[in-house]
């Protein structure tokens, strides 16, 4: 039996996962973790912490067809402003609240589109966070970047502010594939912007590219990545696109008979795959991959390598703080989500109060099968020494989890003193066999395809 039919017979195209960029997943967070909760975990933070922190700007000029983040539409630069006031006020209630002493060892613009802000909101909402939490030293300042809004004036502007890493999202370079997913942006368009960023002294570039979109073939796929090649990115991202229009009414605009089958996206992905290999990157994880020397290919080398709701990183800080609305928040303790809309959010800020709407607090086995989980999404393995030595579990009770996974994948995990892997050519059911340590009920979470 070949490969294909292999994972076709343990269901990785029929399947429905979670993308375990946390455990428990976002749909099982509860309203009981509060406002309150969420004050008493920021006033837990050790005093001379490095923290991180997550800036949402849920604000874009077009609103692209395929996207399922929270954003929302504007051609007038009011909403921005006046969010960014929110911001500042969410900013001083933090400050209000920290230990002593906290610094930024991460520090993210994400969204929507933050290069929307202007040069002077850029400077304003920087100087705000660094005034309350400093960029530590060797800090990494990362801002998410559209080609299409972005200029000389906003780079200086970010250049000033500390930034040293770029995300430039890119999807597909095709222009049948961009006039589909209502992403216009030319390779052009993207090269130019990338000259700016490096003319800017921002020389760490991040990438994101999708696979699974409508009318996307291998030999597409292979167009569109040898392009994003010549422009030689740190890291890639190679994302599979979530068909969700029941959570994202806008991706309704996009046609369903247009989408590749489960076994097409497959080969979408491996065609990427082998293209970054051939040119020299690294797999990092199931879906990204980095130049051997950027910092995720070391912390993957050194065993350091996380994951979070950006995705993989390199990041040792133990709590991550996510402001602006449906931003979430991550701590020893659990996690805390902002209200997702943003009128909820600005009536909570500005009646003096976070506005934290839902969340997680840890409990049971919460941790331990986190780090199960996260252990096989960053290097497909768990060490059974490090379980063992790290979380109140018998060796009994693992050993009777690891043959469980085992027996729900027959031929694709390999077992041993040194604890359970997964087979190379078993890869692909890697969210699959994460799911298996996954205690919460997933039937009606409405999660992606597993490929």
């Amino acid at each position: 039996m070949d490969q294909k039919a292999q994972l076709a017979k343990l269901g990785l195209f029929d399947a429905k996962v979670p993308r375990y960029t946390s455990y428990p997943t976002a749909p099982h967070f509860g309203e009981t973790t509060d406002s309150a909760v969420f004050s008493g975990w920021i006033s837990n933070i050790s005093p001379g912490s490095s923290i991180s922190l997550y800036v949402h700007v849920p604000f874009c000029r077009r609103l692209c067809w395929f996207c399922a983040c929270r954003t929302q539409g504007t051609q007038s630069d009011a909403p921005v402003e006046a969010y960014v006031e929110v911001l500042k006020a969410e900013i001083a209630l933090l400050r209000r609240q920290l230990p002593d002493g906290i610094t930024l060892s991460r520090l993210h613009w994400g969204g929507g589109t933050p290069t929307l802000l202007s040069a002077d909101l850029i400077r304003d909402l920087a100087s705000s966070i660094t005034q309350a939490m400093p960029l530590a030293p060797r800090a990494e300042f990362s801002v998410e970047i559209d080609p299409n809004e972005v200029g000389d004036r906003r780079l200086d502007a970010l250049a000033e502010a500390g930034m040293t890493r770029a995300s430039v999202g890119v999807q597909d370079f095709d222009s049948t594939i961009q006039q589909s997913i209502g992403r216009i942006q030319s390779f052009e368009t993207t090269r130019q912007a990338i000259g700016m960023l490096r003319a800017h002294g921002i020389e760490s570039l991040n990438a994101d590219i999708l696979f699974g979109l409508p009318h996307q073939t291998p030999a597409r796929m292979t167009e569109s990545v040898q392009k994003l090649l010549s422009l030689t990115p740190d890291r890639v991202a190679v994302y599979g696109y979530a068909h969700v229009p029941w959570m994202a009414g806008r991706q309704s605009m996009i046609r369903s008979d247009t989408l590749p089958t489960p076994e097409a996206r497959l080969e979408l992905f491996e065609t990427a795959r082998q293209l970054f290999l051939w040119d020299g990157y690294r797999d990092i994880g199931i879906d990204h991959f980095s130049r051997p020397e950027d910092g995720l290919a070391i912390a993957q080398r050194t065993a350091r390598l996380r994951r979070n709701f950006q995705g993989y990183t390199d990041d040792p800080a133990e709590v991550l703080i996510g402001i602006g609305a449906s931003a979430i928040s991550r701590f020893p303790q659990g996690y805390a989500q902002n209200a997702p809309g943003t009128s909820a959010y600005v009536r909570a800020i500005r009646g003096g109060r976070f506005a934290t709407a839902r969340g997680h607090a840890f409990g049971g086995e919460d941790l331990l099968r986190a780090r199960l989980i996260e252990a096989l999404m960053c290097d497909f393995r768990i060490s059974r020494d490090e379980i063992l030595s790290c979380f109140p579990v018998s060796a009994t009770a693992l050993d009777a989890m690891f043959a469980e996974t085992r027996a729900a994948f027959p031929g694709m995990i390999a077992l041993s003193p040194a604890g359970l892997e997964i087979r190379k050519e078993a890869r692909p059911l890697t969210r699959m066999i994460a799911r298996s340590f996954d205690a919460y009920d997933l039937s009606k979470a409405g999660h992606s395809t597993a490929i």
